[in-house]
Order: C-alpha cells, then structure tokens, then sequence
C-alpha cells in the first residue's frame, strides 16, 4: 500500500471509530445547523458529511471567503441566518468579535489545543478560537517558468522584476482574507508607506485578482498563470498529485494566519452549533482537513498531524500583530488604501 492510501485509509478508520463510539440515539438525532465555512472546499464537505454521519445532524453549509462572510453577517446582524462560521483567515473572525457579531465559547477542552490557538481565545473574550495556521508564501508551475525561460521566485522582491508582468496572481483584499493578511503582513515588515510602494510595483505584475485565496494553487497547478500568492498549504495538494508545482517562502520573511472558528450570535441552532464546533476542534474533525488535501497545521496537539502538512522551521515569520491588524477600523483603512492607491493604478 502507498503511503498516501495508508494515510487516507488510516484518516478513514479515525472517522468510522468516531462513529461507532456516539450512541445510536445520538445518531438519530434530528436537526439542523447552519454553517458558513472558508477553507478548502474539499474540508469543508467532507466535515459537514462525516459530522452528519455521526450526529444525524444536517449541516447546511455555503463556501464563501472570509471578507464577503464578514460582509454577510453584518448584514444579517438583526436576523442571524448562520449558526457557525469555521475556517479561513483569522483576522476578519476578530473584526466581526469587536462589532458584536459573535457569542463567547471557550470549550472545555481548551487544554487540548496549541498556544496560538488559545491565545485567539483570549485576545477576542472567547469569540474566536484558532483553528488551524499555515504561512504566506509562493506557488509556481516549474513547466510554465521553464518554457517562459524565468527563474523560480524566491523574495518578494523578486516578484516586482518587470520579467514577471503578467504572471503572478493574487486575490482581492475585499473579498479575500488571505490578501488582507498579505497586506497587513507587508505593512508590519517593510513600514506602511514602503508596502504601498511595493504594492504599486506588484501591481503592474499581477495578471488577476480573485475574489478567494483558494484560487491561486489551482490556476498554477494547471498552469493558468505561473506564480501565485497565497498560503503554502493550497499548493502542497497538487505537488503531491504530481502536477508541476513547487513552493517558496519568502526570503525577507513573511506573514501567517491563524484560521478562525466561532459561533454567530443569535444563532437559531445554537446547541447544534456547539457540537459541531466540538467536532470541528477534535482530532477526528482536524484530521479530516490533510484527508482532504488541506495541509494546514492543526490546532488540536493531542493527535499525530499528516506528514505531508508543511513545516514552518526555517522560515522566517513576522511577529504578526493580531489584535492591530485583526480590527475592522485597520483592516476598512488598508483596503481602501490599497484600492485608491494600487488597484486604480493601470497595468
């Protein structure tokens, strides 16, 4: 058997033993739970399908990118339609705790997770815990770079080399939590007026912004665009399917996340809600993430994580300002900029 269906297989029996220790009454409980999620698709699926084999719970779950999500229950705050929100960057999550949008839950197994989970926990009055971390950094397609006879990317001041233009994407801070905290990352490392600057010099280089974060590993997978920017972890699963890509994390340093999860205030389903999120937070439901191909950290310590997930030794990470850049006033200030400054600038 191959290493990868040993894993799969092994992620397999995990979910099933799972099952098999919830009661039959729990089972065939009924109910709902209204749930909105941001990281890959392919996680969020199969968590809404095992936690619904598990519990008889039906999850009704849309996919959408944390800023039009933050957008969202803004807009429903006088008649909350969402029950849960899970995964994604970790900013717009604490940007909708300071605006009221959230309930308070510390679960009781708050031991079992990673200090930098916990520390979310704290900084948001337990309306946003970490869910999982991953690191900024650069996807590319070996074969188109070849053919197009340029070299591999390795600092983000190689990404503004005029040989690039055309050839880099990245996605739209407005919709996108993971071009916010690109920016926001740039902005504590070089100083707010020099990332600007940056910006304006990347810009002429970008081929597409998209509206998620998720977008960029495929494209490049398929070689739709050479390089793209985004979170290591989208990349990892189409390396290991043997398509043409390899990652970088800058040499300057760079940005991470830590994906948020948290209840919605005024949720219809609330006690439905919590079991889910208990689920999301256990080794059965991280563990379902590398089964999917979604290679980020976990936040739960107490389980051994997937050997493909990447390491972060080695590279150089900020001290990312979470409860700065995590304010809705910082994060409404910096889009703005960058859209009167760089995204009104021709390419």
């Amino acid at each position: 058997m191959s290493p990868f269906a040993f894993k799969t297989a092994a992620a397999g029996l995990l979910l099933a033993s799972a099952f098999v220790l919830i009661p039959t009454s729990a089972r065939a409980q009924q109910g709902t739970v209204n749930a909105l999620c941001s990281t890959d698709v392919g996680w969020c699926e199969d968590a809404a399908a095992a936690f619904t084999r598990a519990t008889g719970i039906k999850v009704n779950q849309s996919h959408k990118g944390t800023g039009e999500i933050g957008a969202q229950l803004r807009a429903e705050a006088a008649n909350p339609k969402t029950d849960i929100w899970w995964g994604g960057t970790g900013d717009p999550f604490l940007q909708a705790a300071e605006q009221g949008l959230l309930d308070p839950y510390r679960p009781a197994y708050i031991n079992d997770l990673h200090e930098w989970a916990v520390r979310q926990y704290a900084m948001s009055g337990n309306q946003v815990g970490g869910f999982y971390t991953s690191v900024i950094g650069f996807g590319f397609n070996t074969d188109v770079l070849k053919k197009k006879k340029l070299a591999e990317p390795k600092c983000w001041a190689d990404l503004v080399k005029p040989e690039y233009k055309g050839e880099i994407e990245i996605s739209h801070p407005a919709s996108s939590g993971t071009a916010y905290t690109i920016i926001a990352g740039l902005v504590q490392q070089m100083g707010e007026d020099a990332a600007f600057d940056y910006f304006k010099k990347l810009h002429k280089n970008v081929t597409t912004y998209t509206r998620s974060g998720q977008a960029q590993a495929p494209n490049v997978a398929k070689g739709e665009v050479a390089i793209g920017v985004s979170f290591l972890f989208g990349f990892e699963k189409w390396r290991f399917d043997k398509f043409p890509v390899k990652t970088a994390a800058p040499c300057e340093g760079t940005s991470y996340e830590i994906g948020g999860i948290a209840l919605v205030k005024g949720a219809r389903n609330k006690a439905n809600a919590i079991k889910y999120y208990d689920f999301l937070m256990s080794p059965e439901g991280q563990a379902i993430g590398a089964a999917a191909g979604s290679y980020q950290t976990p936040a739960n310590k107490t389980f051994k994580p997937d050997p493909r997930i990447p390491s972060s030794d080695g590279i150089k990470l900020i001290k990312y300002d979470f409860e700065k850049y995590g304010k809705a006033a910082e994060r409404k200030r910096l889009i703005e900029r960058w859209t009167q400054e760089v995204e009104s600038q021709p390419r």
